[in-house]
């Protein structure tokens, strides 16, 4: 939520006032890194108060934040997500139902949505990561009577074309462990991985919350831009990444800690509300190996982006890429040390071995078949890359 187009007061009175909503002043966002955003002060609100967003899409066209607009009304009353306000007037009779919600401004779409109460969370908690996870799970839920899906989600981002070109400029290690990544999930069984309309930039910073130290309640889910036709597993894997990190900043050494019982918590929310598959279980080390990568690219790209457009300034706000590597890394790690893993079936009396598998469900379900388990059990071996 960077502020790259401005505008001046009357422009921001004008266009309030098609929302049937009066001015009184304007307070850049810098927060995030695409759009430009602001709070609206109306004349009602008492000093210091505001009341609405007021959001410039810069790069999804106006007929994409129209198809936002629908799925935000369609989760309505269910999360709690900020609607897009109805223009007042619009200017064709004819225009259609979704496009009632969007200003077109030289070819960007504006929105103006009531602000949500609550703070972004600076931590977050097991608990939390637990209340985002089963809130995650009802979007996916809910969304899929949006058909079909496609209708209503925006393309998404060729992050193939970006790798292609910042690969060339990596050292030898950084593009060998994107291109391993990036390997290892096509390899995945994608086309029976689940899938439907996905938020894909389920952020702390994209939530609100009541922070009352132990009864933190969700309170907003912001940010639908990005809101695109994609395997659930994704979704979730990029949820996990930023609720179960924590991100240290450069007095720190900027260390990545993942919290992995944080995850626990996270995946059990989510499957209070919608159960995971056996294939998309199996498939999570190597997603959020392969979302971590993505949000890496991203931020590649803005930076990118903000070099050949010119784009300086304090309203303009960077976030650091590496960060996304180092978890990239941390993840691929567990990749690798897993696929180096056996699981073997002993007999425990005699020692003699029954059974070798490749993963724990594999061979706990061998010793479930098994006709005399009594003795068997189940032990986990690294794999010698020597032998």
């Amino acid at each position: 939520m960077s502020v790259y187009t401005q505008l001046t007061d009357d422009q921001f009175a004008a266009f309030c006032q098609r929302f049937g909503v009066s001015f009184a002043r304007a307070i850049p966002i810098t927060q995030g890194i695409k759009n430009s955003n602001w709070f609206i002060q109306t004349t009602d609100d008492v000093e210091g108060k505001h009341s609405y967003v007021f959001t410039l899409y810069e790069e999804r066209p106006p007929e994409d934040v129209a198809k936002m607009a629908v799925i935000l009304n369609q989760l309505d009353g269910k999360l709690p997500v900020a609607a897009p306000l109805a223009i007042v007037e619009p200017e064709s009779s004819n225009a259609n139902i979704d496009s009632r919600y969007v200003i077109s401004y030289q070819g960007k779409g504006i929105t103006l949505v009531p602000c949500l109460a609550g703070a972004h969370p600076q931590q977050t908690t097991q608990a939390m990561c637990h209340d985002v996870g089963a809130a995650l799970a009802m979007l996916h839920e809910t969304l899929q009577t949006l058909q079909p899906a496609q209708d209503y989600g925006v393309p998404l981002y060729p992050w193939s074309e970006v790798r292609d070109r910042e690969i060339q400029f990596m050292p030898g290690d950084e593009a060998k462990l994107m291109s391993d990544i990036w390997q290892a999930y096509q390899d995945l069984p994608l086309i029976d991985l689940p899938k439907g309309l996905c938020h894909l930039d389920m952020f702390a910073d994209n939530t609100l919350w009541d922070l009352t130290k132990g009864h933190e309640k969700l309170t907003g889910l912001l940010d639908f831009t990005e809101v695109s036709v994609e395997h659930y597993v994704m979704d979730i894997a990029i949820t996990i990444n930023d609720f179960c990190t924590t991100w240290g900043d450069a007095e720190q050494g900027e260390r990545v800690y993942f919290d992995r019982e944080k995850m626990t918590a996270f995946l059990q929310g989510y499957e209070s509300k919608r159960a995971l598959t056996d294939i998309e279980k199996r498939a999570m080390p190597v997603m959020l190996a392969k979302a971590a990568v993505i949000f890496w690219l991203l931020r590649l790209n803005v930076i990118h982006y903000n070099r050949t457009e010119g784009r300086t300034g304090d309203n303009i706000m960077v976030k650091n890429p590496d960060l996304m590597k180092r978890l990239a890394a941390y993840h691929w790690s567990h990749v690798e040390k897993a696929q180096n893993t056996v699981f073997i079936i002993v007999d425990s009396g005699s020692n003699e071995i029954k059974g070798v598998f490749s993963t724990i469900e594999h061979a706990e379900q061998a010793l479930s078949q098994a006709a005399d388990s009594a003795n068997l059990k189940v032990s986990e071996h690294d794999l010698d890359p020597m032998v």
